[in-house]
């Protein structure tokens, strides 16, 4: 199953088990169940602390770790393309291996009541659901009255069909809905534990002033904080969550020096380097109001507060929405946002994509070879993607392109979408369209609707900053994708993170002698 790369890699990472772990095997006929049982025969063979053993289980085919304490996790399904790095992790966390949550989390999860199994349905090619599976795998590792299932949707449809599953990661417990698409294990704790976010609260509002607060943890916020922590400032992070629109990016190949990564890596990365400084990271965070009395003060949707010298403003851009009837009622539902995670549950189907963009285009293209058909509906007369993108779409004999086409209403039957309603902008004339799924890809808005008021902002609600990133207020910088930068891509908007640190540097150092004590 595993070639000899991967195996001599799985080696060494087997090598960290501190205890025996068990891998039970359901396996059925075809060749899925041929594959698992081929892939726990590799990781048995690669370490004398992995115990094989087959069993007839609720869903085949799949493979559960458990061990001496009782803990158990299973992939329904086999765990590779994203899910392989679950599954290794897994198995290192089963066997001992330390889990990288903070200390007080951990203790949180052990001492939680109750039981809860969960239930999470993912697609492979999915970049948001390995968070959200690995979230939850941490928390069966550690407390055994908590179990998790990876169940793969395209390999059972069925069981998507049935709990009418149409957006990826979608999480189940104890057999009733939870949540969809992006969920922390701290995220977790608060809808399961009560007082977790007011604890959460408490210890926020017990900080000590920040030399520099970041606003926002993409790309730009992790430039900013390094190159303040690299000046000597004490540093802060607080983000909803940290890579921010990077993390649901598939392939990215214009970061320089870099020739090809993935969006999910290069989080990875960004939050690594950020944790070789002294930055706190304050994750699962959101921010909702900015005000100033001396210093500023950031109020969080928790009701925390932080208080920082300088803040540097990085809450990125989030996909726009079409703002047509139907369009929430059905999101989750059929609309969709994110091609790559949700495609593959709209396999044989016909959909549509919204926007004849880059993104559009290339989302077109990419559930082509997953979908019966594709419909792209383009509001201007012509495609704004590239031609060569435009050249391949039309080569491929699945795919429908329509310009001057302003969608109207998303239709379902009020579990699903059916099709949508759309107007032909050149003869005024409404048409229907059938179809199982729409994906929007119209471009991006900034995250900045909590600043409207407080420093200046364009008319399409991006934050206005000078060549130093400094905003109408100083001692406020802004940086990345929520600012009027023209152009939006990921090295840009690390640049814009350190030249806004940078700003705030010598904004700081300017200062009156209090202030210059603070940073010293």
């Amino acid at each position: 199953m595993l070639d000899t790369n991967v195996k001599n890699q799985l080696k060494s990472y087997m090598q960290h088990l501190k205890h025996p772990v068990e891998l039970v095997v359901s396996a059925g006929e075809g060749e899925k169940s041929a594959q698992i049982n081929s892939l726990a025969q590799d990781i048995v063979d690669v370490s004398d602390k992995v115990q094989l053993t087959h069993s007839v289980g609720e869903r085949a085919p799949s493979l559960t770790i458990t061990n001496a304490q009782g803990t158990q996790i299973t992939f329904a399904g086999l765990p590779m393309g994203h899910e392989f790095t679950s599954l290794v992790l897994a198995l290192l966390h089963s066997g001992g291996h330390d889990i990288k949550l903070d200390a007080d989390v951990i203790e949180q999860i052990k001492a939680i009541p109750g039981k809860f199994a969960f239930e999470t349905y993912v697609s492979l090619s999915c970049q948001t659901c390995p968070e959200v599976v690995q979230a939850l795998n941490m928390m069966a590792a550690i407390n055994p009255n908590i179990t998790n299932v990876m169940i793969d949707g395209a390999l059972f449809q069925e069981e998507v069909e049935q709990r009418n599953i149409l957006s990826v990661p979608s999480v189940f417990l104890n057999g009733e809905p939870f949540s969809v698409g992006s969920i922390s294990v701290v995220e977790i704790l608060n809808k399961i534990d009560s007082n977790a976010g007011a604890r959460q609260a408490q210890l926020l509002n017990e900080k000590a002033p920040f030399d520099v607060l970041v606003v926002g943890g993409g790309p730009a916020g992790a430039a900013a904080a390094i190159y303040a922590a690299r000046k000597g400032l004490t540093t802060g992070v607080v983000a909803d969550k940290f890579g921010g629109q990077v993390a649901e990016t598939v392939g990215i190949e214009n970061f320089i020096s870099v020739s090809k990564t993935e969006g999910p890596k290069l989080v990875a990365n960004l939050e690594s380097h950020v944790r070789d400084y002294d930055v706190d990271i304050m994750d699962n965070q959101r921010g909702i109001s900015l005000s100033q009395d001396g210093g500023f003060n950031v109020e969080l949707e928790s009701g925390a507060h932080l208080q920082s010298q300088s803040i540097i403003l990085a809450t990125g851009a989030r996909w726009r929405e079409m703002n047509v009837p139907g369009e929430q009622a059905y999101r989750g539902k059929g609309v969709a946002y994110c091609p790559h995670c949700d495609g593959p549950l709209f396999k044989g189907k016909r959909v549509a994509v919204i926007g004849g963009g880059n993104s559009g285009i290339e989302a077109a293209i990419d559930l082509a070879n997953i979908v019966e058909h594709v419909t792209v509906l383009e509001f201007d007369s012509k495609l704004r993607a590239d031609e060569v993108l435009q050249a391949k779409a039309q080569s491929m004999g699945n795919i429908t392109i329509i310009k001057q086409a302003m969608t109207t209403e998303v239709l379902g039957d009020g579990n699903r979408v059916t099709g949508l309603q759309y107007t032909d902008r050149a003869t005024n004339e409404s048409h229907y369209v059938e179809l199982a799924g729409i994906f929007v890809q119209i471009g991006l808005i900034p995250n900045t609707e909590w600043l409207k008021g407080v420093v200046d902002l364009t008319e399409r609600g991006e934050v206005i900053v000078d060549a130093k990133g400094q905003t109408s207020i100083p001692g406020v910088y802004a940086a990345g994708d929520m600012t009027n930068s023209p152009f939006k891509q990921i090295i840009i908007a690390m640049g814009s993170g350190a030249t806004a640190s940078l700003g705030a540097f010598d904004y700081l150092i300017r200062q009156t002698e209090p202030q210059q004590a603070a940073i010293a």
